[in-house]
């Protein structure tokens, strides 16, 4: 917010911060200022996908884009196709799965698709960034 605050916006654009934060909204529920950061953050990493700045190291981009494919699609985030699509995208089709029984075992993750999600409401939500995008241009 620092930076922003003095102008430093492009220098933000850059740097892998932008990446690594995971939109858990910690840091708008404490923030004193009552600044919603992670609304901040989003449009930070939308700015910087438009104009096509770095987009940090490793898979982050991969991931940010896997979960929210699924919100769009499932209302909420489903792991299942998170996965794969994160897995499709980076290639690591084996990597980490010795850990799936374990976290099926203990009900971490589902097979099926969340219930209950107001699918319609998201997917409208969604449409109309893509349209909102579609007339910036």
């Amino acid at each position: 917010m620092r930076r922003l605050h003095l102008d430093l916006g492009d220098e933000l654009l850059d740097s892998d911060i932008l990446w690594m934060c995971v939109s858990c909204e910690t840091c708008s529920t404490r923030c004193p200022m009552g600044i919603d950061v992670a609304a901040v953050m989003d449009a930070l990493r939308k700015i910087a996908l438009e104009r096509e700045a770095a987009q940090g190291e490793g898979n982050v981009p991969l991931f940010n884009k896997a979960f929210l494919k699924t919100v769009e699609l499932f209302g909420r985030s489903y792991d299942m196709a998170m996965i794969a699509a994160y897995k499709l995208g980076s290639r690591k089709f084996l990597a980490d799965t010795e850990k799936f029984p374990t976290m099926l075992a203990k009900r971490k993750i589902a097979l099926l698709p969340p219930t209950g999600a107001d699918r319609k409401t998201v997917r409208h939500i969604f449409k109309k960034m893509k349209e909102n995008k579609a007339t910036d241009k």
